[in-house]
């Protein structure tokens, strides 16, 4: 019977030794720890012959695949023109929630198609950069403060939905395997669990162009850290490890590198006995401490307002960290 949500099945045969024999799920519960690009595969929209609103959407900037057995859905950031948050990737992200959405209605009777929802990143190295800089100085030179408002607002429409579990029964993990820097932070932050490799670095730089983290930092910081931390992190430009954050409680989990997939999974069914309560808490968290779309609103036309008081100094500072997304994404593509 279709329960809604047909997607690429993550195939339960794998290389996961290092001679490169196959052995089956029975021999070897978790896969295989991929490098990006290879390991996955990868599904531009939905393969033939899956059918349901996820197979129609038509992914090229987002890749997603569905672990049908342990109920996650895999949802990898996969940018092509820079490794931030384009535009484009952004509407995909925005499709893709609808789709889930949809699939949860047409299983009816209330059946979940999936437990977990998880954002990761095909790109080696890189969760996610951030904002598009060299969108928004452009915008800043013209003046363009609905452009400015238009970008902001589709981030925080992905950033406020998932933070609210698609007002879907799901938790959502960020499975990060890289740099997440700005608006990456701010996606991560957004999830109910971060897992993170080794590796991973963190940060907020914006104050460094003379700007704030305008699509959710704050708010998801400052239920976590209060006040007074949220604004320390913001102000200081710092870049944290995944150890660091993992002291401080934002963090769940910190996974040897190149085995970030491989914990997520442990995690999944090691607290499958506890799923309910623990996506009970994770709603509770937000009934206690709610972040809601309004608040997120006027933040964001705070920020807009300081954006365009950017001075040419900051904008060339922005710009130099623009080229800086470029050729990163360049090296890891390459």
């Amino acid at each position: 019977m279709n329960d809604g949500l047909e997607l690429a099945k993550t195939p339960t045969t794998s290389r996961n030794d290092r001679t490169g024999s196959s052995m089956t799920r029975a021999e070897m519960p978790l896969p295989v720890a991929p490098t990006a690009r290879r390991g996955y595969r990868k599904i531009d929209g939905i393969d033939s012959p899956m059918d349901g609103p996820m197979a129609r959407t038509g992914f090229r900037e987002l890749s997603v695949e569905l672990d049908a057995e342990r109920q996650i859905l895999w949802s990898f950031m996969n940018p092509s023109e820079r490794p931030c948050f384009t535009t484009d990737l952004l509407k995909e992200i925005r499709a893709a929630q609808t789709a889930v959405r949809q699939s949860f209605a047409d299983a009816g009777n209330g059946r979940e198609p999936v437990r977990y929802l998880v954002v990761g990143s095909y790109i080696p190295g890189i969760f996610n950069m951030g904002g598009h800089l060299e969108l928004f100085a452009s915008a800043v030179e013209a003046e363009d403060r609905s452009g400015l408002l238009q970008y902001a607002k589709l981030c925080i429409d992905c950033v406020f939905a998932h933070s609210s579990h698609l007002d879907l029964p799901v938790s959502t993990i960020s499975l990060v395997q890289g740099d997440a820097l700005g608006g990456g932070f701010e996606q991560a932050l957004s999830s109910d669990v971060i897992i993170a490799e080794k590796s991973a670095k963190f940060g907020l730089p914006e104050i460094l162009f003379g700007l704030f983290p305008g699509m959710g930092a704050y708010s998801f910081l400052s239920r976590r850290l209060g006040t007074v931390g949220a604004e320390r992190m913001i102000k200081s430009g710092k870049i944290y490890s995944a150890e660091e954050l993992h002291e401080m409680g934002l963090v769940d989990e910190v996974a040897d590198d190149g085995f970030g997939r491989e914990a997520l999974i442990e995690y999944v069914e090691r607290n499958e006995p506890r799923y309910h309560a623990h996506r009970a808490i994770y709603q509770t968290r937000h009934i206690v401490n709610p972040i809601t779309y309004q608040e997120l609103e006027a933040v964001v036309d705070a920020w807009v307002e300081t954006a365009l008081k950017l001075s040419p100094s900051d904008l060339k500072k922005m710009r130099r960290l623009a080229a800086a997304q470029v050729r990163r994404g360049s090296r890891t593509t390459s």
